[in-house]
């Protein structure tokens, strides 16, 4: 037996080196070669870059930990009218389950303001906040923005909060440390690490949500994020807030390796008007633009932008001004590239939005933009969505010859909608009585476009040259009602 097998088995060792050899032979390179003097190797440091030390996150999470809260929601389930599907007994009452909802927040001062995201408490009855030493309170709804996803919360503080300290978001850099904390998944305050991957990340995710121009210029990072976390803080290796977690890019619902925040310095501006204004106060440049980095040669030729101008032109593409808008009245005008905002270099229409975003009717910037090959500085003022310089104050106002105010999330809720305007009084002689609206109607579109606050009833009014169709609905009653106005000429 053992006579057999050594004879097979050098045979086969022979085969073996003979076709290597002969492969070796016959293809274009050795399969192996033996001589290191042919294997260009080279050290994986030797790239000029200076070497680190490891990056120490204690300090920063454990402080930080302290200033984000669990936010915890609850939606009372509506009473709602269905037909008897046998025809038995007509129509009947089903109330439908409560709903809950969970999302983090970030304690931004002594006196107990949170921010959080608007989609965490839209719509919510009742909010509740648990601090990391399972300290619980409720909380009051401040006001939110569905254009930035941003909302304000409030809570009663009997001695000073930890709150955590705030970062500049224009000094983030790619490549740069970051962690992300917040309450995934409902488990406890939990800290992730990760770089920032890319700046300027626009979703559309806000667009589907608010009626007037959506603010998104995401950072972008890979620190872990999931359902929960939204709300929550994300810090630099300092404990800075430098953006406030809103988003993922996943097939799934689950973290999948991208993570979005809102920066810090639209989180903070928005927060600050809503705490003192009662809403937010947004400054607009008065133009339409294109972005350069989502459009096609195609595209860029129906925009009349030149081959040329398209290979190498930078900014952002002026393809409207509004008439008597700040930029109109700058010269600003249709075919301008604009490439800054105050000195600071814009490449996306997302830049250029967050950085306008920042600023107040009535605020003046610095805009620099491309005209025929030659580069232009001017001063534009900026107004409001209705061409306005000056700030409103609350949520309330007078419009259509009544006084307005914004549904609260509980009362949309009750209602089963997103948001609307309820006429809280109607002046006596105007336009708005004669039509015979009534106080307590929730105007819930305008000219058939959806609306869920005033800002949105005012950004289309002051667009309409023609009729204006107010629609709604009176709680308690079935039934939409509408009613027609001749032109939008503030005669009312």
């Amino acid at each position: 037996m053992k006579k057999t097998i050594v004879p097979v088995i050098a045979t086969a060792a022979i085969t073996s080196l003979l076709t290597l050899w002969g492969a070796s032979k016959i293809g274009d390179k050795p399969l192996f070669s033996f001589s290191e003097n042919k294997v260009p190797i080279h050290y994986a440091s030797n790239t000029g870059i200076t070497a680190t030390q490891p990056v120490d996150f204690s300090p920063a999470a454990e402080a930080t930990v302290k200033s984000v809260v669990h936010v915890k929601t609850l939606t009372q389930g509506k009473t709602v009218l269905a037909q008897d599907p046998f025809g038995f007994y007509g129509p009947q009452q089903y109330r439908m389950p409560d709903q809950t909802g969970a999302g983090s927040g970030v304690i931004i001062s002594q006196d107990g303001y949170i921010i959080t995201n608007n989609h965490v408490v839209q719509g919510a009855d009742q909010v509740q906040v648990t601090f990391n030493d399972r300290n619980t309170q409720i909380a009051k709804v401040i006001g939110s923005d569905p254009s930035t996803d941003i909302a304000v919360l409030k809570i009663n503080a009997d001695e000073s909060l930890p709150f955590m300290e705030l970062g500049n978001s224009d000094n983030v850099q790619l490549g740069q440390w970051v962690l992300a904390v917040g309450y995934p998944l409902n488990l406890d305050a939990t800290v992730t690490a990760g770089i920032v991957s890319a700046k300027g990340r626009s979703l559309g995710m806000n667009q589907r949500k608010s009626n007037i121009s959506a603010v998104e210029s995401y950072i972008q990072t890979d620190a872990a994020v999931n359902p929960g976390n939204s709300g929550g803080a994300l810090v630099n290796t300092q404990g800075q807030l430098i953006g406030i977690n809103a988003a993922i890019a996943s097939p799934t619902g689950s973290y999948a390796g991208y993570s979005y925040a809102i920066p810090s310095n639209i989180a903070q501006k928005v927060a600050a008007d809503i705490i003192k204004f009662g809403t937010v106060q947004r400054g607009y440049l008065g133009i339409a633009m294109a972005d350069l980095n989502k459009i096609d040669q195609k595209q860029a030729e129906q925009l009349g932008i030149s081959n040329s101008d398209f290979r190498s032109a930078s900014g952002v593409f002026v393809t409207h001004v509004e008439p008597s808008s700040g930029a109109a009245l700058s010269g600003l005008k249709k075919g301008d590239f604009v490439t800054k905002i105050n000195g600071i270099n814009v490449n996306s229409a997302p830049q250029l939005t967050e950085q306008v975003a920042r600023y107040h009717p009535g605020d003046k910037i610095s805009v620099s933009y491309m005209r025929g090959g030659q580069p232009y500085t001017v001063s534009v003022e900026l107004k409001n969505n209705v061409g306005s310089t000056v700030a409103s104050t609350g949520n309330n106002m007078s419009l259509l010859g009544a006084s307005l105010r914004n549904l609260s999330n509980g009362e949309a809720a009750r209602l089963g909608i997103k948001g609307g305007v309820m006429v809280a009084e109607v002046k006596s002689g105007s336009a708005i009585q004669k039509a015979n609206v009534q106080k307590g109607f929730v105007i819930t579109n305008v000219n058939d476009q959806p609306i869920a606050s005033i800002a949105d009833l005012q950004g289309i009014i002051v667009q309409s040259a023609g009729p204006i169709q107010l629609g709604g609905m009176y709680p308690g009653k079935r039934g939409m009602y509408y009613y027609g106005f001749e032109g939008a000429d503030g005669n009312y």
